[in-house]
């Protein structure tokens, strides 16, 4: 018994989404030649450009009862028998996971807080060949093999075309983002699965993982959030104090006596500040030059430093030792 034609393709990478028989140019295939097809794989016939017909997973005897419109397009002498030429395309069906998506280039949005923001965004996506037919024509072409970077390089401009165009019309500001990232992926995933099925592809998952200003702004947003922190300056006045006094109890061993100190020593900072806010506020007036200054009458002065004393304070601005009475 004549030995029969095998037309199979292993997949040992697991990366190919197409692989043509043979790579190169027409290959000659008898009648009565075996098709092995495996599990997540379909087989496209072409001959002279043309996809005719599709074989799932099985083995498959090829002639003209499962191939007829293949078996119409030859001459069929010698009772069906005669070698002809076609290629055979196939096509993993498998899911494909962990896909990767970015933006190449900052884009540049409005913000309502911050005016304008250059932004970056990135993601993965899940996706399969739905219609291996559809899918080989409208990309593959003559191409021997296609890997799935080969895809996801010539997707990734229809993901970021959607994505932009999506986030312009939903973004307000980028501090609002986090909180909006579901709604945007959904609204992106019905988008760019309309691209995705005109070519046979199905897109299964899609995840936005980051939209990430560019370095300069996040400083500016940091810088926001460090003034909005300190924009109150009672509070941060007592934050300072409190701040103080357990410093100076751990310094004096703890206690009554050493709480006190730090007390002291908080309240004269804040007096010091207060002091300091008036004394911006009201400049007192110029001297003549080379003329001593002159203490106010009534002036009162620490006993330990020698600082003037704030009128009516219980304890030194300077150092913070108690005032005697």
């Amino acid at each position: 018994m004549a030995l029969m034609d095998v037309i199979e393709w292993r997949d040992t990478s697991g990366d190919e989404l197409v692989h043509r028989w043979p790579e190169n140019g027409p290959g000659t295939i008898r009648w009565g030649a075996q098709l092995t097809v495996r599990e997540s794989q379909a087989a496209v016939f072409f001959r002279d450009g043309k996809a005719l017909d599709v074989f799932g997973p099985g083995r498959h005897t090829l002639e003209t009862a499962n191939i007829p419109l293949l078996g119409a397009l030859i001459n069929l002498p010698f009772g069906g028998r005669t070698p002809f030429q076609a290629e055979v395309y196939f096509v993993n069906l498998k899911t494909f996971t962990g896909l990767k998506w970015g933006t190449p280039t900052p884009v540049i949005f409005r913000d309502t807080e911050l005016h304008t923001v250059p932004l970056r965004a990135f993601g993965s996506y899940t996706m399969r060949v739905k219609d291996p037919q559809l899918f080989v024509n409208g990309v593959v072409g003559t191409e021997h093999c296609y890997d799935h970077d080969a895809v996801a390089d010539w997707l990734r401009g229809f993901i970021v075309s959607r994505f932009t165009d999506t986030l312009g019309e939903v973004m307000q500001t980028v501090l609002d983002l986090p909180k909006v990232y579901d709604e945007i992926g959904v609204a992106v995933r019905a988008k760019v699965g309309q691209d995705f099925e005109r070519y046979g592809l199905e897109l299964m998952d899609f995840l936005i993982e980051a939209i990430t200003p560019s370095e300069e702004v996040m400083e500016m947003i940091n810088e926001r959030a460090r003034m909005e922190a300190v924009g109150d300056l009672q509070r941060f006045t007592q934050f300072r104090t409190a701040q103080a006094i357990g410093d100076a109890a751990k310094q004096q061993g703890g206690g009554l006596a050493a709480a006190g100190v730090g007390m002291g020593a908080g309240m004269g900072m804040g007096a010091a500040m207060a002091e300091a806010m008036r004394a911006a506020q009201n400049p007192p007036p110029q001297q003549a030059a080379g003329a001593q200054p002159v203490s106010p009458a009534g002036a009162k002065f620490c006993a330990n430093c020698g600082a003037a004393l704030v009128e009516g304070a219980k304890f030194c601005s300077a150092c913070g030792a108690k005032v005697a009475g």
